[in-house]
């Protein structure tokens, strides 16, 4: 049912200075399915522990927003309540790239709620759950953008106070976005409600500065420091510190320093694990001062060890979110780690390929249906017998390749060789995911002709040509051609401490597993070759 052409006198727009009945909703009532002023409530999308989320539709500007419903155990609390409508009007003043953006503050039968932008795609620990930890170039995109983010919130005096994965949205249009500034408090504002007047800690243990566990007044450095520990979690896998209980892992943000980056990420440079530990720093005069401080930290390593510079208009950073589809080459295979883990590789007869197809979809899609609304259906002009015409085309290639990574077509791909082709990096990337999707289809032909496109790059590729020869391997094996996979591994041995992919690494392991079991052609010194250098990689 959509939204009426006409409200009813029960439904109208109530402002926030309007007096309050003591009304309010059940706390474990769903709305869905109801009609607040100008919003229908489709369906809710999450629960916190200070509000509800709910996708609405605001009928009136037929846009879909996220509808966020303080709990009704809070909206007794007037004082509580009052810090709510300052508190979230004035995030709504946030206006920038990386912010999403609060549309409307209010109260609608006896409803408090914010009406924010619904933004279409994962958040960072569902990216990270379901890709893994990045490697350099996606890691840094992400940290510049939420940094000018708590840059501009900075500058107009909010203090976030809840930066966590969670708060953090990666959006399929390339752009990372931090989220819940609606909850934020005011920096140095002496009107607030001490939290622990209503039995609440305002923020996430996981991810909270030491000052906030001790209740001191906050500042921009104490968002550094949660920064700093999601960015450690990003990097890492897992928070700095984890415990069974909310007060165990407090003790731990006061008492105790997280084990060394570089232990756990040795391909990372020492230099961004030495930003991320500075921003973990106990004390915040240790810490950068300000988010604008480590931005330019960023922009440092990103010239150091990318050999990239940012956009022209980097102060601002307004425009600097579509850099984000700059994403790993090695992750983005990831999405088929499931499906490749269900499968005997070595196995060559069709009726179990098509069983293990079968399982393997199935995983994947339930792991992409989080994401699969994030996906735009084209235009219906754009309809066409060119099926590339009906993929959408970005200038920045890095977008193309975000657009490509979601949809996981083979137009998708063949659009990011069609637009940026040109670009070795982003080509290479394009046909070794076209070579998983031709996996996919049984189509071998043209997936080994993929690998081979990526064998024959220039020697100083080596990264790429490794994961050709991988992928050659696996399809030689797979057709029971024992002696050309030999003939390729024997190629692969000098470049495989290069070959980084996990799912790359672990179709070659197959492949071994295979040639092995079959007692195919590598001699005695091939196999000592190989143990020797995977020792090494080990080491």
């Amino acid at each position: 049912m959509g939204c009426p052409a006409e409200r009813s006198a029960l439904t109208l727009p109530a402002s926030m200075s309007e007096p309050a009945t003591p009304t309010p909703e059940p706390a474990d009532r769903d709305l869905s399915g109801r009609q607040l002023g100008d919003y229908r409530l489709l369906r809710r999308l999450g629960r916190g522990a200070m509000a509800e989320v709910y996708l609405a539709e605001q009928c009136s500007l037929n846009r879909q927003v996220a509808f966020k419903v303080l709990k009704s155990d809070l909206a007794k609390d007037e004082t509580y309540v009052k810090r709510f409508q300052r508190e979230a009007q004035a995030a709504a003043a946030l206006v920038h790239a990386n912010i999403v953006q609060i549309h409307e503050v209010g109260r609608i039968d006896q409803v408090y709620f914010i009406a924010q932008e619904y933004v279409q795609g994962l958040n960072l620990r569902q990216w990270i759950n379901r890709n893994g930890t990045p490697e350099l170039r996606l890691a840094l995109i992400i940290m510049r953008q939420v940094a000018a983010a708590l840059s501009k919130a900075a500058e107009q005096g909010i203090v976030h106070r809840d930066v966590k994965p969670e708060n953090i949205m990666l959006t399929r249009s390339g752009e990372v976005k931090v989220a819940d500034f609606g909850l934020a408090r005011l920096a140095g504002g002496d009107e607030g409600v001490n939290l622990t007047q209503i039995g609440m800690t305002m923020g996430t243990p996981l991810y909270m500065s030491p000052e906030q566990v001790e209740g001191k007044s906050l500042d921009p450095r104490s968002d550094v420091y949660a920064f700093g520990v999601t960015c450690y979690h990003m990097l890492a896998g897992a928070p700095p510190f984890d415990g069974e209980t909310a007060l165990s892992v407090a003790v731990q943000h006061l008492k105790k320093n997280p084990e060394p980056l570089e232990n756990i990420r040795s391909d990372l440079p020492p230099a961004l694990c030495r930003v991320v530990h500075r921003m973990l720093a106990k004390s915040p005069e240790k810490r950068y001062q300000h988010p604008r401080e480590l931005l330019k930290e960023l922009h440092k390593l990103q010239l150091e060890h990318l050999d990239e510079d940012w956009p022209e208009d980097l102060p601002g950073l307004e425009t600097a979110g579509i850099e984000l589809a700059v994403t790993s080459r090695y992750e983005t295979t990831r999405r088929l780690d499931s499906l490749m883990k269900t499968a005997a590789l070595q196995q060559t007869r069709r009726p179990q390929w098509i069983g293990w197809l079968t399982a393997g979809l199935a995983a994947f899609l339930l792991g992409g249906a989080a994401a699969y609304w994030t996906t735009r259906e084209p235009p219906l002009l754009a309809q066409t017998d060119d099926p590339l015409a009906r993929i959408p085309h970005y200038d920045d290639p890095g977008a193309q390749f975000l657009y490509a990574k979601q949809v996981d077509t083979e137009e998708a791909w063949l659009a990011v060789l069609k637009y940026h082709g040109d670009k070795t990096f982003w080509a290479s990337i394009a046909k070794q995911q076209l070579a998983l999707v031709y996996i996919k289809e049984f189509d071998d032909e043209r997936a080994m002709q993929m690998f081979e496109q990526l064998v024959a790059l220039e020697e100083t590729e080596t990264e790429f040509r490794a994961v050709g020869l991988a992928g050659q391997c696996w399809l030689l094996t797979r057709q029971g051609d024992y002696t050309g996979a030999g003939r390729v591994l024997a190629e692969l041995l000098p470049i495989r401490s290069e070959l980084r992919d996990p799912l790359m690494r672990q179709m070659l392991d197959q492949a071994l597993e295979t040639i092995r079991s079959k007692k195919g052609p590598l001699t005695i010194q091939q196999w000592q070759d190989w143990q020797a250098a995977e020792s090494e990689s080990t080491d």
